[in-house]
């Protein structure tokens, strides 16, 4: 039995909620507003994402630190093809 691949936002959320524990989370994909824009793709979804996120793990180290920590957690999706990433620290 294939278990049902998950849209890529949901894949960021689960990964997100497991290395930075987050006290809010959202995970937009914003691929529809940049159709024909450089790295968008046929599907229009999958390729440019807003993160808006909080997490204890953030706290005492710098905002550039904190985007670190989110851009470390999902390097593996933007070496796949994740052309944008917004990260809103909350």
């Amino acid at each position: 039995m294939n278990t049902p691949v998950l849209p890529l936002s949901a894949q960021i959320h689960q990964r997100l909620t497991e290395r930075l524990t987050p006290t809010e989370l959202r995970v937009i994909d914003e691929s529809a507003a940049h159709a024909g824009h450089v790295g968008a793709n046929d599907s229009l979804q999958g390729t440019h994402m807003r993160v808006c996120i909080a997490s204890p793990r953030f706290h005492g180290i710098s905002r550039v630190q904190r985007h670190r920590l989110v851009y470390d957690a999902l390097q593996d999706f933007i070496d796949q093809g994740l052309h944008a990433l917004a990260i809103e620290l909350i």
